[in-house]
């Protein structure tokens, strides 16, 4: 059985990889680490198909060590120790180094196992994962490993790994491999920052492509079927799920459009209704909210048409809602009024509920003031009467302030207007 083509031609040296010039530029920290030979526990934090374990291959070459790799959905303590025994062996006369691939599938007693070799020196580890590694990683390990985090590598930058790959192809299959214009640039910007599947689209469009006189001629159209949806696809339980859903929210609070459009673009063509759906729900409320009530119902109405369509029209109604949010006027007012009254719960400043508010019952013999007293506004002039409805220990205590903006601001001048001519002052 072959090996996938981002595996046949990964590349031997750093200078052939590409991306990561933040790690591996000249004079950055972990170049100078590896080129060193002096190599520590190291933990790379990143997504997928942008180096990590490549260059752990690379540092194992550099450092003459034995490498072994394990994946953290498959490995167990037995494949650790199995690892150990060949320490002081000629099977590993220069030490081991560890690649541990998904290391946050290893649970607490696992990582811990682990520790203790890395302690006492028997092994180098290299772990990498596509989780946040301070949520997922035992603490100890984290506090004798150097963390460094790939990013996804631009379009541009893997072109040049795009066009490499086909000429490797050329050389195995012993034919010509032409592509029509756009097709090296089409993949390497529809495959997300991903060079494992760069190189795994352009292994597929040679592979169901005829071969017709030597040579392999690779359509724009047969590009665009094979790739079509690599860069949209997202781990809906990772980072990156909750990184686009937070940039989503802020770009509609920044009221920015074109932002708020691309990534609701992202979720949708992911096929992640759900979630788009309830930011844009938590939005209207949270931060349109007061400035312009109406959108409540609007934008819930909205979500119901995309439920009722479904993808791909549902992304009509959705796009109205992301840009009526956008370009709504903006107040928090509520919400921060509400964490403002939260916070007091939380502090236990409460109290007993003022008589007047009780639900009616009965009042008893210790009572000396027996009655209610509660005073039915719609029974005032303009439906109004002063009486305290905070419990003692917080009358007088003010959480709503009206921001400025037109509805807010009308609402507080008829409300003063109406105070003013109370009679009941």
């Amino acid at each position: 059985m072959r090996a996938p083509l981002a595996d046949r031609i990964r590349p031997k040296t750093i200078d052939e990889m590409v991306g990561q010039q933040h790690l591996l530029g000249e004079g950055k920290a972990l170049r100078t680490i590896v080129l060193s030979g002096e190599l520590p526990n190291l933990v790379f934090y990143g997504p997928s198909g942008v180096g990590k374990t490549t260059l752990a291959a690379i540092i194992a070459a550099k450092t003459n060590r034995k490498f072994h790799k394990l994946n953290g959905t498959s490995a167990s303590t037995a494949d650790i120790k199995a690892i150990v025994a060949e320490l002081d062996t000629l099977a590993a006369p220069n030490g081991v180094l560890l690649y541990l691939d998904e290391i946050q599938y290893f649970n607490k007693k696992q990582q811990q196992t682990l520790l203790d070799y890395i302690e006492r020196g028997e092994i180098t580890l290299i772990a990498s994962t596509t989780e946040n590694p301070y949520f997922y990683i035992h603490n100890a390990i984290l506090s004798r490993s150097t963390v460094f985090e790939f990013k996804s590598i631009s379009a541009e930058e893997i072109l040049p790994a795009v066009d490499r790959a086909f000429r490797f192809l050329e050389e195995e299959k012993g034919c010509r491999v032409v592509c029509e214009d756009g097709v090296e640039r089409y993949i390497a910007f529809s495959c997300g920052g991903d060079v494992r599947k760069a190189m795994n689209a352009c292994e597929l469009c040679v592979l169901s492509t005829p071969e017709k006189d030597g040579i392999y001629t690779i359509t724009l159209e047969r590009a665009k079927a094979l790739t079509q949806k690599s860069s949209m696809k997202y781990d809906r339980d990772g980072d990156e799920h909750y990184d686009i859903l937070s940039a989503f929210q802020k770009s509609m609070r920044g009221s920015d459009p074109d932002a708020a459009l691309h990534y609701l673009a992202r979720l949708l063509e992911a096929g992640d209704l759900p979630s788009a759906m309830r930011r844009l729900m938590v939005c209207a409320c949270e931060d349109v909210g007061l400035a312009y009530p109406q959108i409540i119902p609007i934008v819930k109405a909205a979500c119901d048409a995309a439920l009722m369509v479904g993808l791909p029209e549902a992304r009509i109604p959705l796009a109205d809602a992301v840009v009526l949010i956008c370009t709504s006027p903006k107040s928090n007012a509520a919400y921060l009024a509400y964490d403002a009254a939260a916070a007091d719960i939380r502090k236990g400043k409460s109290g007993p509920i003022p008589r007047q508010l009780q639900n009616k019952h009965y009042d008893g013999e210790d009572n000396p003031n027996k009655g209610q007293f509660y005073q039915y506004p719609h029974n005032f002039p303009n439906h109004y009467v002063r009486q305290q409805y905070l419990p003692d220990a917080l009358k007088d205590t003010r959480y709503y302030t009206p921001q400025d903006n037109k509805s807010e601001q009308a609402a507080k001048a008829y409300w003063e207007k109406i105070k003013s001519t109370d009679d009941s002052q």
